[in-house]
């Protein structure tokens, strides 16, 4: 059975920051995208970041640049999200995913992942 489980997430004051973690099981990842969104309610899913198997490529969404910072251990079977200088706009239901076939840097940003987390709250206090 191929899980995501998403940790790490909770509440912090502005300024802050958080360390989330996704650890995948049931099948090998280290080819998969992995990618993480975010959603408010009432708002749709948006993207946040994603890294390539390699990790050679990252990208972010421009709200979270400079900010945010992506990374995988992929004998560890996990991708990290690491979230810095956090903003009270950064409040939401934080996702993993993972993507197994992607051929163009737009396949990253769009919501066509294969499997999904239960995800995690982060909530930051103003």
């Amino acid at each position: 059975q191929v899980q995501l489980v998403e940790s790490g997430g909770g509440l912090v004051q502005a300024g802050g920051s958080l360390r989330l973690s996704c650890a995948a099981s049931g099948r090998t990842f280290s080819r998969d995208a992995m990618g993480w969104f975010r959603q408010v309610p009432g708002k749709e899913r948006e993207f946040v970041s994603a890294i390539s198997g390699s990790s050679v490529r990252k990208y972010y969404a421009d709200s979270v640049k400079g900010r945010f910072t992506i990374s995988r251990d992929n004998a560890k079977n996990t991708v990290y999200l690491q979230m810095n200088s956090l903003q009270a706009e950064d409040t939401a239901v934080y996702y993993c995913a993972a993507r197994t076939a992607y051929y163009s840097e737009s396949d990253y940003y769009t919501q066509d992942y294969d499997y999904w987390g239960q995800g995690t709250q982060v909530t930051v206090s103003s």
